[in-house]
């Protein structure tokens, strides 16, 4: 085994965050870093207590809009208000005041925004082109008091591109006749039937509703309930358009969250493609297509209005097996890297890609280490500074191989790609704190990989301080999963299993902080 050391020496001192507790993000002074042990470094997270599924996703004049939701109070789930952020880039970030407050109809929870462009609502009275929210109200009074009719659909508008939100006199605007999970709306605007669409989750099925003015709904349709998986409650549904990539086709993509019922475990989406007439949703597709094989991307919608159609992925960097006991103190959660979708027809199949935005390469900056060859039946250990917070692209011919992150404590992340089983697999096990829940480090994660389609692999990681994205054949197979390592990874070492062919680690370079 040969030992090379690549030193990497970060001459910027981090400066301590003198956040006061238990004030609204609002109030917190911001720093240009966070310090917090596990705090990302390039991964949007909430100041301070608990956030989770990303919400209102939307561009408008220059501005991407994130909101999310948000507990003010604790690091612990609770009474569910909307966050808002907003980033010119999607990779730096100004936290802003809370956006949404429960009130008499109820807690606040996931849904979507629109630029209301024509003004359909009549919301605007001089000229200003109003964003819409719509989301669910969760009235947690009649959930304790037995009913199935406690949640409901509002909505809210901004004239001043949600800086500041007023709730619709009239909500609820859809009501609610005995659905027990009756939620996360999200709308865009049909330009062949020149309405709303609106598609929500009701337990085990999706429905659409259309409507002129955002105000008045009528249902149209249903879809799902003998098709993807259903081993959970589904949620936070999102309908879109997408050519598939080089061809004139167009067809349409559904993304269901479900909980629980992910192929390793707990929270994770699922996706269908199919044609979308105006009213109904079909897909001749039975069994479920996963966004994501890592157990730490759900809740993932995409943006509304966003510059050249582009559909941007934002996801939940959790799972609700144990998204309330992951060791961080002040704050709780991220948010995945922004992400493209794009359609792609895989050996007679569709397939949805997903990938780091462009923008994210600008954080990409000094090199640690590049060009390493790996033979046949051999291996490599690359010492590295920095690794916690690093972007890696390797390619490689061989199909058997195993990369594994390492510290000076012996916390190791492994990454294995075998060609017997035809599956990736990731191992966090032994990765650092993984005893604070029993099913964080109980088991490995596997994705199926077919190697027949390729004959070499590209394969993108990028690793943040709790974090890592793994992305092969730019994005045809995505695994996203959080580690606690007690110290950072320091140590690379990259085995080459394979008889015959070679491993080629193009580069590992550091990723700037977004903050």
């Amino acid at each position: 085994m040969k030992i090379k050391v690549v030193f990497f020496i970060v001459t910027a001192m981090l400066a301590g965050c003198k956040e006061k507790q238990n004030k609204k993000p609002e109030q917190v002074a911001e720093e240009r870093i966070y310090t917090e042990q596990y705090r990302p470094q390039f991964h949007f997270s909430p100041p301070e207590k608990w956030m989770n599924d990303p919400n209102g996703l939307v561009y408008n004049q220059g501005i991407y809009h994130l909101f999310y939701q948000y507990y003010p109070e604790d690091i612990v789930w609770g009474p569910m208000h909307w966050g808002h952020a907003t980033s010119k880039d999607l990779m730096h970030w100004e936290h802003k005041p809370i956006a949404l407050y429960p009130d008499e109809h109820g807690l606040i929870f996931s849904g979507s925004a629109v630029v209301d462009k024509n003004n359909t609502s009549g919301f605007a009275k001089s000229g200003e082109t109003p964003l819409v929210a719509i989301f669910t109200y969760h009235l947690m009074e009649d959930e304790k008091a037995g009913s199935n009719d406690f949640q409901t659909q509002g909505i809210a508008y901004s004239l001043d591109n949600g800086d500041t939100w007023t709730k619709y006199e009239g909500n609820p605007v859809i009501g609610n006749e005995g659905i027990r999970d009756f939620r996360d709306p999200k709308v865009f605007w049909h330009e062949e039937s020149q309405q709303w669409i609106l598609t929500l989750v009701a337990g085990d099925h999706a429905k659409f509703y259309a409507s002129k003015n955002l105000k008045e709904w009528k249902h149209l349709s249903d879809f799902g309930k003998t098709q993807g998986a259903h081993g959970g409650v589904w949620e936070c549904p999102d309908l879109f358009p997408l050519s598939v990539e080089g061809s004139n086709e167009q067809k349409w993509v559904l993304i269901i969250s479900i909980n629980p019922g992910a192929p390793n475990g707990g929270s994770g989406t699922q996706y269908f493609i199919g044609d979308f007439d105006g009213e109904k949703f079909t897909s001749d597709q039975i069994e479920p297509k996963w966004v994501d094989y890592g157990t730490d991307n759900y809740a993932g919608v995409t943006y509304n209005n966003t510059p050249n159609g582009k559909r941007i992925f934002i996801g939940w960097m959790s799972n609700w097996d144990y998204a309330r006991d992951t060791p961080t103190q002040k704050w709780r959660s991220a948010m995945t890297l922004p992400r493209e979708l794009s359609l792609h027809k895989v050996a007679e199949d569709y397939r949805l890609k997903s990938y780091p935005v462009k923008q994210s390469e600008a954080l990409v900056s000094m090199v640690l280490a590049e060009n390493v060859l790996v033979e046949p039946h051999a291996s490599d250990t690359l010492r590295i500074d920095g690794l916690n917070q690093s972007q890696l692209e390797l390619k490689t011919v061989s199909k058997d191989f195993t990369l594994i992150f390492k510290n000076d404590m012996g916390e190791t992340l492994e990454l294995t790609l075998d060609a017997k089983s035809e599956a990736f697999i990731l191992n966090r096990m032994k990765s650092g704190k993984v005893d604070f829940q029993p099913e964080f480090g109980n088991k490995k994660h596997f994705m199926p990989v077919a190697l027949t389609e390729t004959e070499i692999f590209d394969i993108k990681i990028l690793l943040d301080w709790s974090s890592i994205e793994l992305f092969i054949d730019g994005g045809i197979y995505v695994m996203t999963d959080q580690v606690f390592p007690n110290e950072p990874y320091n140590s690379l070492i990259i085995q080459n299993e394979s008889g015959t062919s070679e491993i080629r680690l193009q580069s590992i370079k550091h990723m700037e902080s977004a903050w």
